[in-house]
């Protein structure tokens, strides 16, 4: 009896101790937090963060870049938060984000990086790199994809006949509704497949359909709570179940799509007579060989080619979508567009680039669609290259930037409707097309979207062509369908096209 009284005591003070050491190692940590996050003088305001896991959880994981327009209401136009170990400024409206990308564009032109990128993409490229290599690799970019014709006339003969594709792909569904989705992604993804692999996929490549679903798939993971939480906890989330490992599956298997095309390019590879982007980077590898700093390698090839696959395509397909929605929303629209288009090209031929100048409404109604699509809604982070002022506030460097664009695209000082869908946003008095300075969808500054020329003439031609041969509207609610009904934007709207009579072919 007296020996378990005994046994019992020493287990109590060896419990004791441990949960002491325990308790002080957590205040340890607390205290470490609080001091390695200390906000400096003169820091923007904001909610006060969690212990290491920040603010995650203060935003709306669905609509974070509505949230933050809110939250700008609260704390002001120039906001910090803390998103995981990175300190973050947020910064709306179009004259803060001005001054920040383009007016101080150079101490705001680096990325973050974080362990979900690091694994992804590990900061090669050119959307995530930094500093030498970045210059490099964009120097390279816009310069071999301007040699295959983006910002030329030669790229609308690719557009045209891709459109074609399209045209016929869309007639074989006899009026019934269908899925556009992988219809437009496939062929808005052709246009840059063609300069990247030198070649276009058809609509039934079950091989490139699927890597479409999963570039869908990783885009939507991005933003969810699970992705957030592995940039706080990365050791501990590799080793937990969840749609984390999904998104990496994703990447991977898009990678190894990519890595054979490279290797088939290098089958019949010929440094005199260049076919694609891929043929000109193995140039360039060669030709680079001994400044390493550059990132020009095997590695590096294939992440920029990811950067292009995936930048060339969702932005402009899902730009495309939103156009569907919003002319099925707006027949009377929709009919102006096609009076215009028919007042310039008539029925004879399809529109073409050259008569952009003379479809000022159809040109609001594209911008209005972007706006209001608002596909980019936070634009890509930024991070800053050394300690700064931005409007009385001290930023130090190695802090995250979030332009939130939306707050920009939707500024109530810059637009007449800015949460109206209204073509007048983009026309004047005299209804001529105007655009005005506030619309950024493609960012602004050295970080700006490398492939805007590409896409703005992709958005025309596509969406011209299209409403030259088709009309959409809903299906009606009683209408039987036997075909491919399929959500298209939002659970309760879906599309029908119906061919317009006389087609243009």
């Amino acid at each position: 009896m007296v020996l378990e009284n005994i046994l019992l005591s020493l287990a109590s003070v060896q419990w004791t101790d441990v949960g002491t050491v325990l308790l002080m190692f957590v205040i340890f940590l607390l205290i470490s937090d609080h001091l390695r996050n200390r906000k400096p003088r003169n820091y923007p305001p904001g909610p006060t963060p969690l212990p290491f896991i920040g603010n995650a959880f203060n935003l709306d994981a669905k609509q974070p870049h509505i949230h933050l327009t809110k939250m700008s209401d609260h704390y002001g136009n120039i906001f910090s938060l803390r998103l995981g170990s990175l300190n973050t400024v947020v910064v709306n409206t179009y004259s803060m984000v001005k001054k920040t990308l383009i007016d101080h564009a150079n101490i705001f032109t680096g990325r973050p990086t974080n362990d979900v990128i690091k694994r992804i993409i590990k900061c090669q490229g050119v959307t995530f790199n930094n500093g030498y290599s970045w210059k490099q690799q964009r120097r390279f970019t816009l310069s071999t994809l301007k040699y295959f014709g983006v910002g030329k006339r030669s790229l609308e003969v690719i557009i045209m006949e891709e459109y074609k594709f399209l045209h016929q792909t869309i007639t074989e569904t006899n009026g019934l509704p269908f899925d556009p989705h992988y219809f437009i992604n496939n062929a808005v993804s052709n246009i840059i497949c063609s300069m990247i692999f030198g070649r276009r996929f058809e609509y039934t490549d079950q091989r490139f359909l699927n890597m479409l679903s999963l570039m869908s798939k990783a885009l939507k993971l991005q933003t969810s709570v699970w992705i957030q939480l592995y940039s706080v906890f990365p050791y501990v989330m590799d080793l937990l179940p969840g749609p984390h490992k999904d998104l990496f599956s994703c990447f991977h298997q898009i990678c190894a799509f990519i890595k054979e095309e490279v290797d088939k390019h290098y089958a019949d590879w010929d440094p005199s007579s260049p076919r694609d982007f891929i043929d000109c980077y193995l140039t360039e590898i060669q030709k680079r060989k001994d400044d390493l700093e550059a990132g020009f390698h095997e590695e590096g090839l294939q992440y920029a080619v990811l950067d292009l696959f995936v930048a060339g395509t969702e932005t402009t397909s899902t730009t495309l979508l939103w156009a569907f929605v919003y002319m099925m929303k707006y027949p009377e629209i929709q009919e102006k567009v096609q009076q215009e288009i028919g007042k310039v090209a008539g029925r004879s031929r399809r529109p073409n680039i050259d008569d952009r100048p003379s479809m000022p409404y159809t040109d609001a109604v594209i911008h209005e669609v972007q706006r209001m699509g608002n596909v980019v809604p936070l634009s890509v982070p930024r991070v800053t290259n050394e300690d700064s002022i931005l409007e009385g506030y001290y930023i130090p460097k190695g802090t995250q930037i979030i332009p939130n664009l939306t707050s920009v695209l939707f500024d109530q000082t810059k637009w007449k409707t800015p949460y109206s869908f209204d073509p007048q946003n983009f026309l004047n008095a005299q209804g001529e097309f105007e655009k005005p300075e506030a619309f950024i969808p493609f960012s602004a500054g050295k970080r700006s979207c490398p492939g805007e020329s590409l896409a703005r003439m992709e958005l025309f031609l596509f969406f011209t062509s299209f409403l030259q041969s088709f009309t959409l509207s809903p299906p009606g609610r009683k209408q039987t369908i036997t075909g491919g009904k399929i959500h298209l934007m939002h659970p309760s709207k879906y599309a029908q096209l119906r061919p317009k009579k006389e087609s243009c072919l």
